[in-house]
């Protein structure tokens, strides 16, 4: 059960293969394709913004697939934390 400090972020929100209409939040310019919940994970690290993550959670329109959550502290407002996130997504993929 997540805790009203903290912010849901659900591998979906930045996933360039998906439409606004099935839960993408970020434009497509930074989205990427499929990103993994390991991989938000570490973005939200390199942030410095503490997380904790649900391996075994749906998305609620995608109930049968377990792409698991990242519920990362509020310290700032959700929107400005998910585009930080997806930059630092777009940094991880160019470094490899």
């Amino acid at each position: 059960m997540r805790s009203r400090d903290e912010i849901v972020l659900w591998p979906v929100y930045f996933d360039s293969t998906k439409t606004r209409k099935e839960g993408r939040r970020i434009p497509k310019r930074l989205a990427k394709p499929h990103p993994s919940l390991e991989k938000i994970g570490k973005a939200l690290e390199r942030l410095g913004v503490p997380y904790r993550l649900v391996p075994d959670a749906a998305y609620p329109r995608i109930h049968w697939e377990k792409s698991g959550v990242a519920l990362a502290k509020k310290i700032k407002p959700k929107n400005k934390l998910l585009k930080e996130v997806a930059s630092m997504l777009e940094d991880g993929k160019s470094r490899s």
